[in-house]
């Protein structure tokens, strides 16, 4: 946990990061992404609002990765995030990378629709981009400044289309404007579906208390209840109708409205204390902290350059998303669907020195 220091002291705790990557200071990815509304209610909204795809809550129930250590999964899923919206280069670039190969494992049949889920189909990577980012604005709307000017909402959606070419999304299918994004989910709209099992991940996810770190002592934790709770609420505020239907959550407008305010003020506190920022992006997701603290403490680069993940991936060898690790992802495919057999862990151990320890007891050591 960092303790209570000046800014300028706090930055010495950093170093800074190889260049402005995809986006940089001027960009309204890291005005959104940076405020205190993302790596809570935002990311909360996102993960959760996922399970609405059949496929995706069929390969996290079948990984059992979220049940059996939430706040490592938490904070690897944060720090990857947060190397798209603030990362370096090369290391996004690699990061992206090397997701492909933690997805290959993640392929199956769902019980759902009968069909076979694949996490690196690009249907499923745009569903689970989209999510994050119209999450993160949603929240930043609803308990943060506000709305964003026109100019900087088509800028923002801009930048989302670009990070999405760090996914195997076809990126030309990217909405690009808030009627864009819009139409996008209503077309989603039928696919959504939500079983026991994926109702039990959403409420499972919704108790933010499953993110504090493992070590946490039971006094602090519920120490801490009052306010997981109001923001758990508050993340369901945010769901339209038809969702907390699918869910099964009872929440009405009464607990919407009660909620709002309290979780406006908690965000409020963190934005004009960049000591406690830090410190409950510390405590939640430790991983993410020296990826995204160098752009909220605004320590400049080794080198001003920012370029678009295609340029990154030539730049540093890397295939296109959609084309890379074709083999492994076959082999994958028929280990598991034709034999009948486990995945293996390729990819898994090589993301710990990108995207973070899956050790419960070590979750910031990255190689």
């Amino acid at each position: 946990m960092l303790g209570l220091t000046s800014r300028a002291r706090l930055a010495r705790q950093f170093q800074p990061a190889a260049d402005h990557g995809f986006f940089g200071p001027d960009s309204v990815t890291w005005k959104v992404w940076g405020h205190p509304t993302s790596y809570i209610l935002g990311f909360a909204r996102s993960v959760t609002i996922e399970h609405f795809d059949p496929h995706l809550a069929a390969a996290v129930v079948q990984s059992g990765g979220v049940k059996y250590r939430p706040s490592t999964r938490y904070g690897r899923t944060l720090r990857y995030f947060a190397l798209v919206a603030f990362g370096a280069t090369e290391e996004t670039a690699r990061a992206a990378d090397v997701l492909v190969k933690v997805h290959s494992k993640a392929v199956g049949n769902d019980p759902v629709t009968g069909s076979v889920y694949d996490a690196n189909r690009g249907s499923s990577q745009l569903w689970i981009h989209m999510t994050a980012w119209h999450s993160i604005l949603y929240c930043y709307e609803t308990f943060g400044p506000g709305p964003l000017t026109a100019a900087e909402e088509e800028q923002f959606w801009a930048e989302c289309a670009r990070a999405a070419e760090l996914t195997t999304a076809d990126v030309s299918t990217v909405p690009r404007s808030r009627e864009e994004v819009r139409a996008y989910f209503e077309e989603w709209r039928p696919r959504l579906a939500a079983s026991e099992a994926a109702q039990d991940m959403i409420r499972f996810i919704l108790d933010i208390q499953v993110a504090l770190p493992v070590g946490m002592p039971s006094w602090q934790k519920q120490a801490l209840r009052p306010l997981t709770w109001v923001m758990s609420k508050g993340v369901v505020s945010t769901y339209p109708r038809h969702l907390r239907e699918l869910a099964g959550l009872r929440q009405g407008p009464v607990t919407d409205a009660l909620v709002r305010w309290p979780n406006k003020a908690i965000v409020s506190v963190l934005a004009r204390s960049m000591n406690l920022r830090l410190a409950v992006f510390s405590m939640l997701a430790p991983q993410a902290l020296p990826v995204a603290a160098p752009a909220l403490l605004a320590i400049p680069p080794q080198s001003p350059v920012t370029m678009t993940p295609r340029e990154a991936q030539e730049a540093y060898g890397l295939a296109v998303p959609s084309e890379a690790h074709h083999d492994l992802r076959a082999k994958q495919r028929r280990r598991v669907l034709e034999d009948g057999a486990a995945p293996s862990d390729e990819g898994l151990v090589e993301s710990q020195a990108l995207i973070g320890s899956m050790d419960v007891r070590q979750p910031a050591v990255l190689g």
